[in-house]
């Protein structure tokens, strides 16, 4: 394979999707010493316009190293992050303690609330799970930035993005406590109309979800396992009253 080299700067070393005037590479910034990865999201056609404007808005977002046009394509370089995706991390039946899930949900909701004011086409594509990514050892969750093509974005599709990343990570399970299932159920009505008030809502909540794991630790494990029982059961014959 020929080598590639984008404005005598990045030199491709894998695409990772290329067709209908949208490409995404991974390349390194041959300038760079220290971190020299660099995500390439290249865009033509008529995408090539709609983007020039979006990325001309682009502020905060640390990611983002620079967009340019080179021949007849639009370049958008992004920094790239550690993690596998979501979905491979969060699943039902995954083994993860209380404290570790509320702070995933609390790094998720601070990384989406981050991208509250860049344009919804790149904070909507961000957040699609792909991008979502979790290092399970550093437990840290981080965005990466292949800013697919998207339409009709807007900041309450922000939002519920968010809300089902953080129903994978607050997951239906045995041990779940009231105020947490309670908050899921709220996510899942999907009320809020941005990002904003749903992290407001989420730390309230956190705080009730906390007591209220914290109050069932102290029990021993027989009278923690039968309130959880209970639990189950209230929420069943709920589900069947409905």
């Amino acid at each position: 394979m020929d080598t590639v080299l984008v404005r005598e700067r990045y030199k491709v070393v894998r695409v990772l999707e290329a067709g209908g005037d949208y490409a995404f590479a991974e390349s390194v910034d041959i300038t760079e010493r220290e971190t020299p990865v660099r995500l390439l999201n290249i865009y033509e056609g008529a995408w090539l316009p709609i983007y020039a404007r979006i990325f001309s808005g682009m502020e905060d977002c640390p990611a983002f190293c620079e967009a340019f046009l080179a021949e007849e394509s639009l370049v958008a370089a992004f920094q790239p992050c550690r993690g596998v995706p979501i979905d491979r991390v969060f699943y039902r039946g995954a083994e993860w303690a209380w404290r570790d899930r509320l702070e995933f949900a609390e790094q998720l909701l601070h990384q989406a609330l981050t991208m509250a004011n860049l344009p919804p086409a790149v904070s909507c594509a961000a957040l699609l799970s792909e991008n979502v990514r979790v290092d399970v050892d550093e437990k840290r969750v981080a965005l990466r930035f292949r800013i697919r093509p998207m339409e009709d974005m807007n900041a309450r599709e922000l939002a519920l993005l968010a809300s089902d990343h953080v129903r994978k990570i607050l997951a239906p399970r045995f041990q779940q406590c009231d105020a947490e299932y309670a908050f899921c159920r709220l996510l899942e009505q999907g009320g809020f109309a941005s990002i904003v008030p749903l992290y407001s809502c989420w730390h309230t909540a956190r705080e009730e979800i906390a007591a209220e794991y914290e109050a069932m630790d102290k029990k021993n494990g027989f009278k923690r396992w039968f309130s959880f029982l209970w639990k189950n059961l209230k929420r069943l014959f709920r589900r069947k009253r409905r």
